[in-house]
C-alpha cells in the first residue's frame, strides 16, 4: 500500500468504525510531518530562490542608478537610445521565457536556473566596459535573454514542491526580493559610486561590474543548494520525502508532452485576463524601478544624485513588508484576484496624487503607497495561473505565456518617463494611472470567470472530464 497517512486514516475508519486515538495519532502524524515537510522546503529553498530573483532585479534596474551617475553622458547617448537599449532588454527577456519553461523539465532545475544566473552576472559585468550605443544596446539584449528564463521556471520549479493554496506565500516570500532590490540596490549604488574614478573606470561602471561578480557567486551557490526535485532533496528523510509526493499526487505523474495541452494553455480565458492585468503592473513597476531616482532628483529631496540614491530605499523597504503580509493573506484565504481588488487601489491612488500635486513631500510620500499597492499585487497575480492550471505542460505553457505578455510592460516603462516631462510628470504617472484602473476591471473579470466555471462544475457541465487529473476535472476547484 503507498504511503499516506489520511489513507491509512481512511482504511482504519472503513475497518472499524469513526475515529479512535490509533487513527488521531496516525492523522497527527501526517499534521507533524507536513509542518517538517514544509519548514525544510522554505528554509533550503525559499531562500536561494529569493537571492536569485534579488539578484535579477538589481541586474536589470541599476541601469537606472548608472542613470543619474553619469552613464549617458560617459558612452554618448541621449534619451530616445537610453530607451531604445531599455527595449531591447525586455524584448529579449519576453521571446525566452517560453521556451525555458518547455525545456525545464528536460534541463534540470538545478542546472538550468544557475547556468542562467552565471550567464547575466558575466554580462551585468560586461554593462560595465560598454563604450557606445551599439555595445550597450547588444549586452542588453543578451542579458534580457538570459534573465528571461528565471521567474517563469521558478514558478513552475516550485508547483513541484508546495500545493496550490500554498503557492501565494512562497511566491510571495522571493518576490519580496523585487521591492527590496530596490532598496538594496540603492543602497549598494550608492556605496559603490563612492569608489569614484578608479582603474581608469568611471564609478558608474564599477556598479555593474560588482554586482555582475555578486550574483555569478550566488549562481554558483545555488548550483550546489538547490535540489532537482523531492526525489532528489537530500534534506528529507524517507518519511518526510514520501509525504511530501503524496501532498503532490500530480507530481508523481510521468506526463507525455502533446502540443493539445499546450494549446490548452494559449487560449485558456483565464490567462489573458491575468497576463494582461499583470501586464499593466509591470508597466507600473519597471517604470518605478527604472526612474524612481530620477523623480526623487527631480524633487530636490536630496543636494546630489548619491543621495537621492538613499531616498530611494524607503518605498521600497515599506512596500517588502506589505507584500510578505499579503501573501500570507493570500494563502490563508486562499483567494489571489479578490485581495487585489483591494491592494491595487493602494497604487491607483499614489498615481492619482501624485499626477496632480506639486508639493514635493506629498509627491514623495505618494511612491509609498504606489510600490506598496503594485508590489504586493504581485504574489496573488503570479501564482493564479498556477493555481488554476492542472497538467505539467499546460501549467508551463500559462505560466510562460502570462509572464510573456505581462513583460511587455518593459516597453512602455522604457519611454514613458522622458526627461521633457521632469520635473512633475504628470502625463507619465497618468499612463500608469490609467493601466493600474484597467487592471482592476480584468482582475475583476478573471474572478468572475473563475466564480462560473465552479458554478458550472457544480451544475455537471463538466462531467465528462471527471477522473481526467487535469484542471476540467469537476474536483478540481478554481481559485477565485
Amino acid at each position: 500500500m503507498s504511503y499516506s497517512p489520511k489513507a491509512m486514516a481512511d482504511e482504519k475508519i472503513e475497518r472499524n468504525g469513526p475515529l479512535d486515538e490509533e487513527v488521531a495519532g496516525v492523522v497527527a502524524h501526517g499534521s507533524q510531518l507536513t509542518r517538517q515537510v514544509l519548514w525544510k522546503m522554505d528554509i533550503r529553498i525559499l531562500p536561494i530562490l529569493a537571492l536569485l530573483f534579488l539578484c535579477s532585479f538589481i541586474d536589470r534596474t541599476n541601469v537606472g542608478n548608472a542613470k543619474i551617475l553619469g552613464l549617458q553622458a560617459s558612452i554618448h547617448i541621449n534619451d530616445h537610445q537610453y530607451a531604445i537599449g531599455l527595449c531591447v532588454f525586455y524584448a529579449t527577456y519576453i521571446a525566452s521565457e517560453l521556451p525555458s519553461n518547455l525545456v525545464l523539465k528536460k534541463m534540470s532545475p538545478k542546472v538550468w536556473l544557475p547556468l542562467l544566473t552565471v550567464l547575466w552576472g558575466i554580462l551585468t559585468m560586461c554593462l560595465g566596459f560598454v563604450r557606445n550605443f551599439g555595445s550597450f544596446v547588444t549586452v542588453r539584449a543578451l542579458l534580457g535573454m538570459a534573465e528571461g528564463g528565471l521567474l517563469p521556471g521558478m514558478v513552475l520549479y516550485l508547483s513541484h514542491f508546495y500545493k496550490r493554496t500554498e503557492l501565494a506565500l512562497r511566491i510571495g516570500i522571493f518576490y519580496t526580493a523585487a521591492s527590496l532590490s530596490g532598496a538594496f540596490g540603492g543602497l549598494l549604488a550608492r556605496g559603490l559610486s563612492a569608489i569614484g574614478h578608479a582603474g581608469g573606470l568611471d564609478g558608474w561602471r564599477w556598479i555593474f561590474i560588482i554586482e555582475g561578480l555578486i550574483t555569478v557567486a550566488c549562481g554558483v551557490l545555488s548550483f550546489f543548494a538547490l535540489p532537482n526535485s523531492i526525489e532528489t532533496a537530500r534534506f528529507f528523510n524517507h518519511d518526510e520525502k514520501a509525504h511530501a509526493r503524496y501532498r503532490l499526487e500530480e507530481a508523481a505523474i510521468l506526463e507525455k508532452f502533446t502540443w493539445s495541452e499546450v494549446r490548452r494553455g494559449v487560449f485558456n480565458v483565464q490567462v489573458w485576463l491575468s497576463a494582461t492585468a499583470y501586464f499593466a503592473i509591470l508597466s507600473g513597476i519597471y517604470s518605478f524601478g527604472l526612474f524612481l531616482p530620477t523623480i526623487i532628483n527631480n524633487l530636490k529631496f536630496a543636494h546630489d544624485p548619491n543621495q537621492a540614491q538613499l531616498w530611494t530605499v524607503i518605498p521600497y523597504a515599506v512596500a517588502a513588508v506589505f507584500t510578505v503580509f499579503i501573501a500570507v493573506l493570500s494563502d490563508r484565504l486562499a483567494l489571489r484576484g479578490v485581495l487585489m481588488l483591494f491592494t491595487l487601489p493602494i497604487a491607483i491612488v499614489g498615481y492619482a496624487v501624485i499626477s496632480v500635486s506639486r508639493n514635493p513631500r506629498v509627491q514623495y510620500g505618494m511612491t509609498f503607497m504606489m510600490a506598496t499597492g503594485m508590489y504586493a499585487s504581485v504574489p496573488p497575480v503570479l501564482s493564479w495561473n498556477s493555481n488554476n492550471s492542472a497538467g505539467h505542460y499546460k501549467r508551463a505553457t500559462t505560466s510562460a505565456l502570462q509572464l510573456a505578455i505581462a513583460n511587455s510592460g518593459g516597453f512602455v516603462a522604457s519611454f514613458i518617463y522622458p526627461k521633457k516631462q521632469a520635473p512633475q510628470f504628470h502625463k507619465s504617472h497618468t499612463i500608469i494611472l490609467g493601466l493600474l484602473c484597467a487592471a482592476w476591471v480584468l482582475i475583476l473579470a478573471n474572478v468572475t470567470w473563475c466564480k462560473k466555471m465552479n458554478r458550472d462544475k457544480d451544475n455537471g457541465k463538466y462531467a465528462q472530464f471527471e477522473g481526467s487529473g487535469d484542471d476540467r476535472d469537476p474536483s478540481f476547484r478554481m481559485v477565485l
